[in-house]
């Protein structure tokens, strides 16, 4: 799955995800009030507008991205409404070629870590009939229980050409509170990249990234470039370009001499980049779908400066 990732953000030159991390107050007034008239303020009402939303996003975007990264907490948090639409929204994307990147940050071990594991990126037995539920092509994972919570995703990481993106250093404020601790000579996200490069061995692709990859925040980029050395054969998902702060210079430490090693994600600095004041002027409330597709190429060429050394 990893080679399939690189070879998207080599066919469009970007290494951009797209973060599908819908809020009702991204979205605009005139597709929540068509679908408050048609089903009134209930949880049905947000999926709906949640996924009007989405679509024109994906459509407008799709041929200039590799990958979409649905955040599961903005869909779950309006029950089963939502998590359909959550489906749907995948679907969909899939259907426009691209890679999904499932943010659902699971950590458990055994049996528990199996069910994630099979609903996320394997199959679940149902009388003998295995199917396919959530559709994701990646998860994220947070690896704060060892190799218990990590490994029991490795079969189907394996039989589905599926993978995971650990959290190593991730771009909040305060992560060093815990990511920082010295641990026997090494900072903890130095210890956690170190595991995560080891966990991927097996899962190399024809590039010499593996399927196991890590979460790297644009917001420390002198953490980033030790991890990219430590970590030579680990892919970065980085959060944190944009509204958190993370700038496309500083990004580069994260990409390989080849420009690759690493995508970038954006999630309202381009879903709600119509509220921007950059693009206010340029596109009204129902053309928020351009205004996406123009933050989109915006911060491809910004991070093309700085990657294509």
């Amino acid at each position: 799955m990893i080679d399939r990732l690189i070879e998207k953000i080599k066919e469009t030159n970007n290494p951009t995800v797209v973060g599908l991390d819908p809020r009702l107050s991204y979205v605009p007034e005139h597709i929540v009030n068509e679908c408050y008239e048609k089903y009134g303020k209930t949880p049905k009402a947000v999926a709906e507008a949640f996924f009007m939303f989405n679509k024109e996003i994906i459509d407008a975007t799709y041929d200039l991205i590799p990958a979409v990264k649905p955040q599961v907490a903005m869909y779950e948090m309006f029950g089963p409404e939502g998590m359909e639409c959550y489906i749907r929204t995948i679907k969909y994307a899939k259907s426009k070629g691209l890679v999904i990147i499932g943010d659902i940050k699971r950590s458990d071990i055994a049996s528990t870590a199996e069910a994630y594991s099979d609903g996320h990126i394997g199959r679940v037995d149902i009388g003998g009939e295995k199917l396919e539920i959530y559709y994701e092509d990646f998860i994220t994972l947070n690896p704060y229980l060892g190799i218990d919570s990590i490994e029991p995703y490795f079969g189907n990481c394996k039989d589905y050409e599926r993978g995971m993106f650990v959290l190593v250093k991730t771009s909040n404020p305060n992560s060093g509170e815990l990511q920082d601790l010295d641990v026997n000579g090494m900072k903890l996200y130095e210890k956690v990249g170190e595991l995560t490069e080891k966990w991927g061995e097996a899962f190399r692709g024809e590039y010499g990234y593996s399927s196991v990859g890590a979460v790297v925040g644009a917001t420390h980029p002198s953490q980033a470039e030790n991890l990219r050395k430590l970590m030579p054969h680990t892919f970065f998902l980085v959060p944190g370009y944009g509204a958190q702060g993370g700038k496309a210079e500083d990004l580069a430490v994260c990409f390989d001499e080849n420009g690759l090693g690493a995508i970038v994600n954006s999630s309202r600095g381009i879903i709600a980049a119509y509220k921007n004041a950059k693009y206010k002027d340029m596109f009204s409330e129902k053309d928020f779908a351009k205004a996406s597709r123009q933050a989109v190429i915006d911060m491809r060429d910004d991070l093309n400066k700085y990657r294509l050394k």
